[in-house]
């Protein structure tokens, strides 16, 4: 469980509308590689995970991603905010406003709407986990190209820690892994009751001889009481 903290991982404090970077922002909340997909990813991988400490990782990282997909809608609310549909239109934005208005709706920069085809759930914790590494890295270069686009240092602000929680991110999926991979190698060792196994041999067959009349058994144990036979 986690507990809802009413303020922004972040504090997203921008200044200066400007619609046209909105439209670039806007594919980190419902783009191929946005926050939105990163949450679903790694909220629906961690039930098939091997190990609590990994079923953690997903849960925690999963439910942060939520948290900047916040953060990101609140970059593309404020930039846009007041600004005229006008200037929207003039700024590529005007089929994005004729469907909805100045809301935050998840798609590409491309206007292609979110959809789950572009996340990846197989329920094997190495296909899953190394699924999980690419989509940090892809993250983190999209990132890289919104700051390379921006020029107003509050946005540059937002974006840059953006950027770093996803190197982190890829750095505890990669002890994920490898905590994964190490509990696979486990050998499974199973331990036998031979004691008992041997004991129930013993009273079946005592002397050794596959012969059932005692009196035939003919067998060379001397001690009479341990080969359970009558031959004196």
């Amino acid at each position: 469980m986690w507990g809802y903290e009413k303020k922004l991982q972040y504090p997203v404090n921008i200044k200066n509308p400007d619609p046209k970077m909105a439209k670039f922002i806007i594919s980190q909340y419902g783009g191929p590689d946005g926050e939105l997909a990163a949450s679903l990813r790694y909220l629906s991988q961690r039930f098939s995970m091997p190990t609590e400490i990994t079923k953690a990782t997903l849960n925690d990282i999963g439910t942060e991603e939520l948290g900047h997909l916040e953060m990101v809608g609140a970059l593309v609310h404020q930039l846009t905010k007041g600004v005229s549909p006008e200037v929207l239109k003039r700024e590529g934005l005007g089929a994005y406003y004729t469907d909805h208005g100045i809301s935050v709706y998840p798609q590409a920069a491309a206007g292609f709407p979110f959809t789950a085809s572009v996340l990846q759930v197989k329920g094997d914790p190495i296909t899953d986990l190394t699924e999980d590494l690419a989509a940090e890295q892809k993250a983190r270069s999209t990132y890289e190209y919104l700051i390379d686009l921006a020029d107003d240092p509050d946005v540059i602000d937002v974006l840059r820690f953006l950027r770093e929680r996803e190197v982190v991110h890829f750095q505890r999926f990669g002890e994920a892994l490898r905590t994964v991979q190490e509990k696979l190698a486990e050998k499974k060792y199973y331990m036998n009751n031979m004691q008992g196994v041997l004991g129930t041999m013993n009273n079946n067959m005592p002397c050794g001889c596959d012969d059932k009349k005692k009196n035939d058994c003919g067998c060379d144990n001397k001690k009479n009481n341990d080969c359970g036979c009558d031959r004196r």
